[in-house]
Protein backbone atom coordinates (compact mmCIF):
# COMPACT_ATOMS: atom_id res chain seq x y z
CA UNK A 1 0.00 0.00 0.00
CA UNK A 2 1.60 3.28 -1.08
CA UNK A 3 0.95 6.90 -0.19
CA UNK A 4 -0.85 7.19 -3.52
CA UNK A 5 -3.76 5.00 -2.41
CA UNK A 6 -3.96 6.86 0.90
CA UNK A 7 -4.08 10.18 -0.99
CA UNK A 8 -6.77 8.86 -3.36
CA UNK A 9 -9.18 8.32 -0.46
CA UNK A 10 -8.34 11.73 0.99
CA UNK A 11 -9.12 13.40 -2.35
CA UNK A 12 -12.35 11.44 -2.69
CA UNK A 13 -13.54 12.63 0.72
CA UNK A 14 -12.46 16.19 0.01
CA UNK A 15 -14.24 16.37 -3.37
CA UNK A 16 -17.39 14.83 -1.95
CA UNK A 17 -17.53 17.41 0.85
CA UNK A 18 -17.71 20.33 -1.57
CA UNK A 19 -15.31 22.30 0.65
CA UNK A 20 -12.30 24.10 -0.76
CA UNK A 21 -8.73 23.38 0.29
CA UNK A 22 -8.63 26.79 1.97
CA UNK A 23 -11.75 26.16 4.05
CA UNK A 24 -10.57 22.71 5.14
CA UNK A 25 -7.08 23.95 5.95
CA UNK A 26 -8.49 26.69 8.18
CA UNK A 27 -10.62 24.22 10.14
CA UNK A 28 -7.68 21.82 10.44
CA UNK A 29 -5.25 24.53 11.62
CA UNK A 30 -2.76 23.79 8.83
CA UNK A 31 -1.53 25.53 5.70
CA UNK A 32 -3.31 25.03 2.38
CA UNK A 33 -0.07 23.86 0.73
CA UNK A 34 0.37 21.14 3.37
CA UNK A 35 -3.17 19.87 2.76
CA UNK A 36 -2.47 19.86 -0.99
CA UNK A 37 0.61 17.68 -0.44
CA UNK A 38 -1.37 15.19 1.63
CA UNK A 39 -4.15 14.92 -0.97
CA UNK A 40 -1.68 14.69 -3.88
CA UNK A 41 0.34 11.91 -2.25
CA UNK A 42 3.48 14.06 -2.02
CA UNK A 43 3.58 13.71 1.77
CA UNK A 44 2.12 11.50 4.50
CA UNK A 45 1.11 13.10 7.84
CA UNK A 46 3.32 11.99 10.72
CA UNK A 47 0.27 12.00 13.04
CA UNK A 48 -3.15 10.51 12.35
CA UNK A 49 -5.09 13.18 14.28
CA UNK A 50 -5.32 15.73 11.40
CA UNK A 51 -6.28 12.92 9.01
CA UNK A 52 -9.15 11.82 11.22
CA UNK A 53 -10.34 15.39 11.67
CA UNK A 54 -10.27 15.95 7.90
CA UNK A 55 -12.36 12.80 7.39
CA UNK A 56 -14.93 13.92 9.93
CA UNK A 57 -15.21 17.37 8.39
CA UNK A 58 -15.90 15.61 5.09
CA UNK A 59 -18.64 13.48 6.75
CA UNK A 60 -16.82 10.16 6.33
CA UNK A 61 -18.75 7.05 7.38
CA UNK A 62 -17.43 4.75 10.17
CA UNK A 63 -16.32 2.26 7.52
CA UNK A 64 -14.45 4.98 5.62
CA UNK A 65 -12.76 6.11 8.84
CA UNK A 66 -11.47 2.58 9.44
CA UNK A 67 -10.28 2.22 5.82
CA UNK A 68 -8.58 5.62 5.94
CA UNK A 69 -6.75 4.71 9.14
CA UNK A 70 -5.64 1.42 7.58
CA UNK A 71 -4.24 3.18 4.52
CA UNK A 72 -2.50 5.81 6.66
CA UNK A 73 -0.82 3.12 8.80
CA UNK A 74 0.48 1.34 5.71
CA UNK A 75 1.61 4.56 4.03
CA UNK A 76 3.32 5.67 7.22
CA UNK A 77 5.10 2.31 7.51
CA UNK A 78 6.85 2.75 4.17
CA UNK A 79 7.64 6.45 4.68
CA UNK A 80 11.39 7.00 4.26
CA UNK A 81 11.84 3.54 2.72
CA UNK A 82 10.43 4.27 -0.75
CA UNK A 83 13.59 3.01 -2.42
CA UNK A 84 13.34 -0.46 -0.91
CA UNK A 85 10.73 -2.51 -2.76
CA UNK A 86 10.95 -5.44 -0.39
CA UNK A 87 10.18 -3.26 2.61
CA UNK A 88 7.20 -1.64 0.86
CA UNK A 89 5.89 -5.12 0.05
CA UNK A 90 6.28 -6.06 3.72
CA UNK A 91 4.14 -3.10 4.78
CA UNK A 92 1.51 -3.85 2.13
CA UNK A 93 1.30 -7.43 3.34
CA UNK A 94 -0.19 -6.25 6.65
CA UNK A 95 -3.55 -5.73 4.96
CA UNK A 96 -3.86 -9.49 4.55
CA UNK A 97 -3.40 -10.24 8.25
CA UNK A 98 -0.63 -10.94 10.72
CA UNK A 99 0.54 -14.13 8.98
CA UNK A 100 1.02 -12.34 5.65
CA UNK A 101 2.74 -9.42 7.39
CA UNK A 102 5.18 -11.66 9.21
CA UNK A 103 6.03 -13.53 5.99
CA UNK A 104 6.60 -10.24 4.16
CA UNK A 105 8.87 -8.96 6.90
CA UNK A 106 10.94 -12.16 6.85
CA UNK A 107 11.25 -11.96 3.04
CA UNK A 108 12.29 -8.32 3.30
CA UNK A 109 14.96 -9.21 5.85
CA UNK A 110 16.31 -11.95 3.58
CA UNK A 111 16.45 -9.67 0.53
CA UNK A 112 18.05 -6.85 2.47
CA UNK A 113 20.63 -9.22 3.93
CA UNK A 114 21.56 -10.41 0.42
CA UNK A 115 21.89 -6.81 -0.73
CA UNK A 116 24.41 -6.23 2.02
CA UNK A 117 26.66 -8.92 0.56
CA UNK A 118 28.16 -12.01 2.19
CA UNK A 119 27.56 -12.20 5.92
CA UNK A 120 30.85 -12.22 7.76
CA UNK A 121 30.98 -14.57 10.75
CA UNK A 122 33.94 -14.22 13.01
CA UNK A 123 34.10 -16.12 16.29
CA UNK A 124 30.32 -16.70 16.15
CA UNK A 125 29.46 -12.96 15.73
CA UNK A 126 27.09 -11.90 12.88
CA UNK A 127 27.56 -8.80 10.78
CA UNK A 128 26.15 -5.90 12.85
CA UNK A 129 24.47 -4.36 9.82
CA UNK A 130 22.38 -7.48 9.18
CA UNK A 131 21.26 -7.72 12.80
CA UNK A 132 20.24 -4.05 12.92
CA UNK A 133 18.35 -4.34 9.63
CA UNK A 134 16.44 -7.45 10.78
CA UNK A 135 15.57 -5.92 14.14
CA UNK A 136 14.32 -2.64 12.58
CA UNK A 137 12.15 -4.41 10.00
CA UNK A 138 10.63 -6.83 12.48
CA UNK A 139 9.79 -4.02 14.91
CA UNK A 140 8.23 -1.98 12.08
CA UNK A 141 6.11 -4.95 10.97
CA UNK A 142 4.94 -5.71 14.51
CA UNK A 143 4.06 -2.05 15.08
CA UNK A 144 1.93 -1.85 11.93
CA UNK A 145 0.08 -5.07 12.79
CA UNK A 146 -0.61 -3.80 16.31
CA UNK A 147 -1.97 -0.52 14.95
CA UNK A 148 -4.37 -2.32 12.58
CA UNK A 149 -5.53 -4.55 15.41
CA UNK A 150 -6.24 -1.58 17.67
CA UNK A 151 -8.43 0.05 14.99
CA UNK A 152 -10.51 -3.10 14.62
CA UNK A 153 -10.88 -3.41 18.39
CA UNK A 154 -11.86 0.27 18.76
CA UNK A 155 -14.52 -0.08 16.07
CA UNK A 156 -15.92 -3.21 17.70
CA UNK A 157 -16.16 -1.42 21.05
CA UNK A 158 -17.71 1.82 19.75
CA UNK A 159 -20.17 0.62 17.13
CA UNK A 160 -23.57 -0.24 18.68
CA UNK A 161 -24.55 -3.90 19.00
CA UNK A 162 -28.25 -3.19 18.81
CA UNK A 163 -30.70 -0.53 17.77
CA UNK A 164 -30.99 1.24 21.13
CA UNK A 165 -28.26 3.76 20.37
CA UNK A 166 -26.91 3.43 23.93
CA UNK A 167 -23.13 3.30 24.44
CA UNK A 168 -21.01 1.41 26.94
CA UNK A 169 -20.56 2.91 30.38
CA UNK A 170 -24.17 4.12 30.69
CA UNK A 171 -26.27 3.17 33.69
CA UNK A 172 -29.78 1.78 33.69
CA UNK A 173 -31.03 5.36 33.80
CA UNK A 174 -28.87 6.33 30.81
CA UNK A 175 -26.42 8.21 33.06
CA UNK A 176 -22.83 7.33 33.99
CA UNK A 177 -21.28 6.93 37.39
CA UNK A 178 -17.98 8.79 37.52
CA UNK A 179 -15.43 8.52 40.31
CA UNK A 180 -12.41 10.84 40.57
CA UNK A 181 -9.31 9.32 42.18
CA UNK A 182 -7.84 12.51 43.60
CA UNK A 183 -5.01 14.73 42.53
CA UNK A 184 -2.41 13.30 40.24
CA UNK A 185 -4.54 10.39 39.06
CA UNK A 186 -6.99 9.99 36.26
CA UNK A 187 -10.75 9.61 36.61
CA UNK A 188 -12.59 6.67 35.11
CA UNK A 189 -16.11 5.96 33.92
CA UNK A 190 -17.89 2.79 34.92
CA UNK A 191 -21.30 1.29 34.30
CA UNK A 192 -23.75 1.76 37.15
CA UNK A 193 -27.06 0.06 37.85
CA UNK A 194 -28.15 3.02 39.94
CA UNK A 195 -30.87 5.29 38.63
CA UNK A 196 -29.16 8.34 40.11
CA UNK A 197 -29.23 11.17 37.54
CA UNK A 198 -26.00 12.83 38.59
CA UNK A 199 -22.30 12.61 37.98
CA UNK A 200 -20.09 12.70 41.06
CA UNK A 201 -16.43 13.45 41.65
CA UNK A 202 -14.42 12.89 44.83
CA UNK A 203 -10.82 13.19 45.91
CA UNK A 204 -9.01 10.37 47.67
CA UNK A 205 -7.15 12.68 50.03
CA UNK A 206 -9.91 15.15 50.86
CA UNK A 207 -12.84 16.68 49.01
CA UNK A 208 -15.26 19.53 49.46
CA UNK A 209 -18.35 20.34 47.47
CA UNK A 210 -17.90 23.69 45.78
CA UNK A 211 -18.51 25.11 42.36
CA UNK A 212 -21.36 27.18 41.05
CA UNK A 213 -23.91 26.01 38.56
CA UNK A 214 -25.95 27.97 36.08
CA UNK A 215 -29.63 27.03 35.55
CA UNK A 216 -28.57 24.79 32.68
CA UNK A 217 -25.21 23.41 33.82
CA UNK A 218 -23.46 22.01 36.85
CA UNK A 219 -20.00 21.51 38.31
CA UNK A 220 -18.83 19.10 41.00
CA UNK A 221 -15.45 19.89 42.49
CA UNK A 222 -12.87 17.93 44.42
CA UNK A 223 -9.60 19.18 45.90
CA UNK A 224 -6.53 17.72 47.50
CA UNK A 225 -3.42 19.19 49.01
CA UNK A 226 0.00 18.33 50.31
CA UNK A 227 0.23 17.61 54.08
CA UNK A 228 -0.18 20.79 56.09
CA UNK A 229 -1.38 22.79 53.07
CA UNK A 230 -5.00 23.19 54.18
CA UNK A 231 -6.54 20.06 52.69
CA UNK A 232 -10.01 20.92 54.05
CA UNK A 233 -10.13 24.37 52.46
CA UNK A 234 -12.90 24.87 49.90
CA UNK A 235 -12.10 24.70 46.19
CA UNK A 236 -10.87 28.20 45.27
CA UNK A 237 -12.91 28.64 42.07
CA UNK A 238 -16.44 28.46 40.70
CA UNK A 239 -17.61 27.18 37.31
CA UNK A 240 -20.75 28.28 35.46
CA UNK A 241 -21.85 26.44 32.30
CA UNK A 242 -24.23 27.26 29.45
CA UNK A 243 -24.57 23.98 27.49
CA UNK A 244 -27.11 25.40 25.01
CA UNK A 245 -25.36 28.57 23.90
CA UNK A 246 -25.41 29.40 20.18
CA UNK A 247 -22.68 30.71 17.92
CA UNK A 248 -25.54 32.05 15.80
CA UNK A 249 -29.07 30.69 15.16
CA UNK A 250 -28.23 29.37 11.69
CA UNK A 251 -25.54 27.04 13.04
CA UNK A 252 -27.73 25.45 15.71
CA UNK A 253 -29.83 22.34 15.03
CA UNK A 254 -31.60 19.90 17.36
CA UNK A 255 -32.76 16.33 16.87
CA UNK A 256 -36.25 15.63 18.23
CA UNK A 257 -38.23 12.39 18.21
CA UNK A 258 -41.43 14.18 17.16
CA UNK A 259 -43.11 15.20 13.97
CA UNK A 260 -43.14 18.88 12.91
CA UNK A 261 -46.73 19.31 14.09
CA UNK A 262 -45.67 18.48 17.66
CA UNK A 263 -42.74 20.89 17.91
CA UNK A 264 -43.06 24.49 19.12
CA UNK A 265 -41.55 27.34 17.07
CA UNK A 266 -37.80 27.88 17.53
CA UNK A 267 -36.90 29.78 20.71
CA UNK A 268 -34.49 32.65 21.22
CA UNK A 269 -31.13 31.60 22.63
CA UNK A 270 -32.02 32.54 26.23
CA UNK A 271 -35.03 30.20 26.14
CA UNK A 272 -33.18 27.31 24.51
CA UNK A 273 -32.61 25.25 27.74
CA UNK A 274 -36.35 25.17 28.54
CA UNK A 275 -37.25 24.45 24.89
CA UNK A 276 -34.72 21.59 24.75
CA UNK A 277 -36.01 20.08 28.01
CA UNK A 278 -39.64 20.35 26.87
CA UNK A 279 -38.99 18.46 23.62
CA UNK A 280 -36.29 16.06 24.82
CA UNK A 281 -34.05 17.56 22.14
CA UNK A 282 -30.43 16.60 21.48
CA UNK A 283 -27.82 18.86 19.90
CA UNK A 284 -27.44 17.84 16.25
CA UNK A 285 -24.02 17.76 14.60
CA UNK A 286 -22.59 20.43 16.85
CA UNK A 287 -22.94 21.66 20.43
CA UNK A 288 -21.63 25.01 21.66
CA UNK A 289 -20.70 25.36 25.34
CA UNK A 290 -19.85 28.48 27.30
CA UNK A 291 -17.81 27.75 30.44
CA UNK A 292 -17.03 30.59 32.87
CA UNK A 293 -14.33 30.00 35.52
CA UNK A 294 -13.76 32.49 38.33
CA UNK A 295 -11.63 32.45 41.48
CA UNK A 296 -13.31 32.84 44.87
CA UNK A 297 -10.63 35.07 46.36
CA UNK A 298 -7.64 37.24 45.61
CA UNK A 299 -5.30 34.26 45.26
CA UNK A 300 -4.43 33.19 41.73
CA UNK A 301 -5.68 29.79 40.60
CA UNK A 302 -4.19 28.10 37.55
CA UNK A 303 -6.61 26.29 35.24
CA UNK A 304 -4.22 23.60 34.03
CA UNK A 305 -6.40 21.78 31.50
CA UNK A 306 -9.89 20.99 30.30
CA UNK A 307 -10.24 17.31 29.38
CA UNK A 308 -13.02 15.61 27.40
CA UNK A 309 -14.40 12.41 28.96
CA UNK A 310 -16.56 10.17 26.76
CA UNK A 311 -19.28 8.26 28.62
CA UNK A 312 -20.70 6.32 25.67
CA UNK A 313 -21.15 6.22 21.90
CA UNK A 314 -23.95 4.81 19.79
CA UNK A 315 -25.48 5.09 16.34
CA UNK A 316 -26.68 8.61 15.42
CA UNK A 317 -30.26 9.23 16.50
CA UNK A 318 -32.83 8.53 13.78
CA UNK A 319 -34.88 11.61 14.70
CA UNK A 320 -35.99 14.71 12.82
CA UNK A 321 -33.56 17.63 12.50
CA UNK A 322 -34.92 21.10 13.38
CA UNK A 323 -32.98 24.27 12.50
CA UNK A 324 -33.15 27.28 14.84
CA UNK A 325 -32.42 29.95 12.23
CA UNK A 326 -35.06 31.46 9.94
CA UNK A 327 -34.61 31.06 6.15
CA UNK A 328 -33.66 34.30 4.44
CA UNK A 329 -32.43 35.94 7.63
CA UNK A 330 -28.70 36.69 7.69
CA UNK A 331 -26.65 34.87 10.28
CA UNK A 332 -23.08 35.08 11.36
CA UNK A 333 -20.84 35.62 14.30
CA UNK A 334 -17.18 36.08 15.10
CA UNK A 335 -15.00 33.54 16.86
CA UNK A 336 -14.62 34.62 20.51
CA UNK A 337 -11.37 34.49 22.43
CA UNK A 338 -10.56 31.29 24.32
CA UNK A 339 -12.30 29.25 21.62
CA UNK A 340 -11.76 25.50 21.36
CA UNK A 341 -13.13 22.67 19.24
CA UNK A 342 -13.42 18.97 19.98
CA UNK A 343 -14.04 16.08 17.58
CA UNK A 344 -16.35 13.76 19.51
CA UNK A 345 -16.11 11.05 16.83
CA UNK A 346 -12.41 10.62 17.55
CA UNK A 347 -11.24 7.62 19.56
CA UNK A 348 -9.74 10.01 22.11
CA UNK A 349 -11.52 13.38 21.81
CA UNK A 350 -9.43 16.35 22.90
CA UNK A 351 -9.86 20.12 22.94
CA UNK A 352 -7.98 21.94 20.18
CA UNK A 353 -7.62 25.74 20.32
CA UNK A 354 -8.99 27.58 17.31
CA UNK A 355 -6.40 29.10 14.97
CA UNK A 356 -4.51 31.91 16.66
CA UNK A 357 -5.92 31.16 20.11
CA UNK A 358 -3.91 30.32 23.21
CA UNK A 359 -4.04 26.88 24.80
CA UNK A 360 -4.13 25.97 28.49
CA UNK A 361 -2.99 26.77 31.17
CA UNK A 362 -4.79 30.00 32.17
CA UNK A 363 -4.89 31.98 35.41
CA UNK A 364 -8.09 33.11 37.16
CA UNK A 365 -9.00 35.03 40.31
CA UNK A 366 -12.10 36.71 41.71
CA UNK A 367 -11.37 39.86 39.74
CA UNK A 368 -10.04 38.12 36.62
CA UNK A 369 -12.37 35.33 35.37
CA UNK A 370 -11.98 33.37 32.16
CA UNK A 371 -14.65 32.29 29.67
CA UNK A 372 -14.01 29.27 27.44
CA UNK A 373 -16.10 28.52 24.35
CA UNK A 374 -16.15 24.89 23.28
CA UNK A 375 -17.55 23.71 19.93
CA UNK A 376 -18.12 19.94 20.04
CA UNK A 377 -19.03 18.26 16.76
CA UNK A 378 -20.19 14.73 15.95
CA UNK A 379 -21.22 13.14 12.66
CA UNK A 380 -20.77 9.36 12.95
CA UNK A 381 -22.05 8.78 16.49
CA UNK A 382 -24.49 9.76 19.23
CA UNK A 383 -22.01 10.76 21.96
CA UNK A 384 -22.50 11.25 25.70
CA UNK A 385 -19.65 13.22 27.26
CA UNK A 386 -18.57 15.69 29.92
CA UNK A 387 -15.59 17.92 30.74
CA UNK A 388 -13.08 17.66 33.55
CA UNK A 389 -11.29 20.84 34.61
CA UNK A 390 -7.95 20.45 36.42
CA UNK A 391 -6.77 23.31 38.65
CA UNK A 392 -3.88 24.10 40.98
CA UNK A 393 -3.15 26.77 43.57
CA UNK A 394 0.14 26.58 45.44
CA UNK A 395 0.43 23.09 46.92
CA UNK A 396 -3.25 22.35 46.34
CA UNK A 397 -4.76 20.88 43.20
CA UNK A 398 -7.92 19.09 42.13
CA UNK A 399 -10.56 18.60 39.44
CA UNK A 400 -14.01 19.91 38.64
CA UNK A 401 -16.53 17.86 36.64
CA UNK A 402 -18.56 19.97 34.19
CA UNK A 403 -21.83 18.50 32.87
CA UNK A 404 -25.49 19.30 32.12
CA UNK A 405 -27.18 19.55 35.54
CA UNK A 406 -25.72 16.24 36.69
CA UNK A 407 -26.14 14.51 33.34
CA UNK A 408 -23.57 14.14 30.56
CA UNK A 409 -23.81 16.41 27.55
CA UNK A 410 -25.22 14.68 24.46
CA UNK A 411 -24.39 15.42 20.83
CA UNK A 412 -25.50 13.29 17.87
CA UNK A 413 -24.68 13.16 14.17
CA UNK A 414 -27.54 14.23 11.91
CA UNK A 415 -26.43 13.16 8.43
CA UNK A 416 -29.33 11.95 6.31
CA UNK A 417 -31.99 12.94 8.85
CA UNK A 418 -35.18 14.78 7.70
CA UNK A 419 -34.53 18.54 7.93
CA UNK A 420 -37.16 21.06 9.00
CA UNK A 421 -37.11 24.85 9.29
CA UNK A 422 -39.56 27.50 10.48
CA UNK A 423 -40.11 30.32 7.94
CA UNK A 424 -39.91 33.85 9.30
CA UNK A 425 -43.49 34.99 9.87
CA UNK A 426 -44.76 31.45 9.28
CA UNK A 427 -46.98 29.36 11.49
CA UNK A 428 -45.56 25.84 11.14
CA UNK A 429 -42.39 23.84 10.48
CA UNK A 430 -41.78 22.78 6.89
CA UNK A 431 -39.16 20.76 4.97
CA UNK A 432 -35.88 22.63 4.66
CA UNK A 433 -35.49 24.43 1.34
CA UNK A 434 -39.20 24.32 0.51
CA UNK A 435 -40.90 27.49 -0.65
CA UNK A 436 -43.03 29.11 2.10
CA UNK A 437 -46.76 28.80 1.75
CA UNK A 438 -48.44 31.94 0.30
Amino acid sequence: MSATEFAELLRELKERSGLSYGMLAKRLHMSTSTLHRYCNGDAVPTDYAPVERLARLCKASPQELVELHRRWVLADAVRGRKGTTAEADAAAGVAGGEAVAETAVVDAVAEDAMALGPVVVAAGVRDERTRRTRRSLVLAGVGVVAAIGSVALALALTLPSGGSGEGDGVSAAGTPSVQGRGAGSTSSSSASASASPSLSASASASASASGSASPSGSATAGSSAAPGAGADDPVPLTVTTRPYAWVDPCSQHYLIERGPGQVAPPPVEQDAPAWVARHGAVSAGEQYLEVTVQGTGEETVVVDSLTVRTVGKGAPLAWNDYAMGYPGVGCGGGVPTRAFSVALDAERPALVPEAGHKNFPFKVSESDPEVYYVTADASAYDVRWYLELSWSSGARHGTVTIDDKGRPFRTSGENGRPDYEFPLGGSAWGPAGASPAP
